[in-house]
């Protein structure tokens, strides 16, 4: 009885110390997207910007954690060709937007995660023109990808520019406060 209490004992001290260790997957920016949508009265911009770098923290194979680091010089426009998509990089790129010559990249730390089935609702600090605000999104993950769509409210990281909200008489000038992120990662 005493060799089966001091078995016993030594099985529990062993599985105490046992603990499931946190996976870190490095995501594939290559191989990863960040694609924009952007609003105004009279019609919308469309474009990307590169992820630099990121990771997914997973422990016992459900999502803990995450960061990532977009760069914001690799900003652009898709939906325009020659110089009318110049001359829109060039002023999303300046100060009167995200001013990419001093804000070179945004980042995003996730902060919180819970689990709803294969989707997990995520609040996370992110960091636009050194400016850091939560943000809360769902994001789907599979074995190798993760996706996620939300909005992003401009002007909490400065960016007025062309903002009803500041400018009240800029008529059919005006651009959206909010716009859209959709994220495919790949690790």
């Amino acid at each position: 009885m005493k060799n089966l209490k001091a078995i016993v004992l030594a099985l529990v001290v062993v599985l105490s110390t046992v603990s499931v260790t946190a996976q870190t997957k490095k995501i594939d920016a290559a191989k990863s997207s960040i694609n924009w949508l952007a609003k105004k009265v009279t019609g919308q911009h469309n474009g990307t910007v590169n992820l630099k770098d990121g990771s997914l923290v997973f422990k016992a194979k459900k999502l803990v954690g995450g960061t990532f680091t977009a760069d914001m010089t690799s900003l652009t426009a898709t939906d325009l060709t020659g110089e009318y998509l110049g001359k829109l990089n060039g002023h999303l790129k300046s100060e009167d937007f995200f001013n990419t010559a001093k804000f070179t990249t945004a980042t995003l730390v996730f902060k919180t995660v819970t689990a709803k089935g294969a989707v997990y609702t995520v609040t996370g600090d992110l960091t636009i023109k050194g400016i850091t605000k939560p943000v809360t999104f769902e994001l789907a993950t599979t074995a190798n990808a993760a996706t996620t769509k939300f909005m992003v409210d401009r002007t909490a990281y400065d960016i007025k520019y062309g903002s009803k909200s500041f400018f009240e008489s800029i008529g059919d000038k005006a651009i959206d406060n909010e716009f859209e992120l959709t994220v495919a990662l790949k690790f």
